[in-house]
């Protein structure tokens, strides 16, 4: 019990002094975690946003298999992009493999679908609630797309976010195509893994707190941006 107590003081000193390693570790984390989202989003929002106004032979089983891709085991996207970025792989002359950009990229795989299928509804749910509004104004499907993506927004947020909190906690798919090398590519979710395995439990404390601080944000930024939506479609 003293020594878990010692391990609390101790991580909470390490993140109120801001101790560089802890730091440089959490921006690196929120870095590719950051950039997996926007990259995600900029694919996600607008092929939900199709999937939601467009109809094509197809379409409800590829609605089916980006709802069930969403589950896509976090290992298996790590093996499947390390092979693709090995030396042996199709995509080695890159030379990635063990970097930021590697890691990313096995993110982005991973939430693409959330985004996808979370927009998809939010825009299906709207488009119901103005299909009849933006047939009088004889708006086209294209436009018509766009016209919600702007007025859904704030639910869209909401989608995106979730994207985030898969990513940011993500380990098996990171730890696989990262390396977990210290400076470089060790990530809060790696690095606690890591540090508990040596005994280094204020440091790996330390980064569980700021990852548990992060996770209240998102949550507390969806109920905030849930709530505008809910007010403005309410006005």
């Amino acid at each position: 019990m003293r020594e878990m107590s010692e391990a609390v003081a101790a991580a909470v000193d390490l993140v109120a002094r801001a101790d560089p390693e802890l730091v440089e570790i959490v921006l690196l984390s929120l870095r590719v975690s950051v950039s997996a989202v926007i990259i995600a989003a900029l694919i996600g929002i607008p092929a939900g946003a199709a999937l939601a106004m467009f109809r094509f032979p197809g379409r409800q089983g590829l609605v089916i298999a980006v709802n069930a891709l969403m589950g896509l085991p976090p290992v298996v996207v790590g093996l499947c992009v390390y092979l693709l970025v090995s030396r042996s792989g199709p995509l080695g002359n890159w030379g990635i493999l063990f970097t930021a950009p590697a890691m990313i990229i096995a993110q982005t795989i991973l939430i693409v679908p959330i985004v996808t299928a979370l927009s998809r509804g939010v825009i299906e749910d709207l488009s119901t609630e103005l299909s009849e509004q933006l047939r009088s104004l004889g708006v086209g499907t294209s436009r018509a797309m766009l016209t919600l993506i702007r007025e859904a927004r704030y639910r869209l947020v909401t989608a995106v976010l979730a994207g985030f909190g898969r990513a940011i906690a993500e380990v098996g798919a990171v730890l696989i195509v990262g390396g977990n090398i210290a400076h470089h590519t060790r990530v809060m979710t790696t690095a606690i893994a890591l540090e508990t395995s040596r005994g280094n439990l204020a440091l790996a404390l330390g980064l569980g707190l700021i990852l548990i601080a992060v996770s209240l944000a998102i949550n507390a930024l969806v109920y905030l941006t849930s709530g505008i939506a809910r007010r403005r479609a309410g006005a």
